[in-house]
């Protein structure tokens, strides 16, 4: 999948551990680590925000864009 979620750069940057991120933003530990090995196939908006928040950052932070490599012809 071409989008990345760096939650866990950003983590480390805040020095945070994602037990303690979880609960700041009111979701489980289970559900942050889906997150954070790209395994999510969406998220909220309300759920960035709040990732946002507890981080100190902007969604840009969080999703990067990287495209796929086309297959050689």
């Amino acid at each position: 999948m071409p989008i990345i979620v760096n939650v866990d750069v950003m983590l480390a940057k805040r020095k945070m551990s994602s037990t303690e991120l979880a609960e700041k933003i009111g979701i489980t530990t289970a559900n942050l680590s889906i997150l954070k090995t790209n395994k999510a196939k969406a998220i909220r908006f309300s759920t960035l925000e709040e990732i946002c928040k507890a981080l100190n950052c902007q969604p840009a932070d969080i999703l990067e864009y990287v495209p796929e490599e086309e297959p050689a012809k």
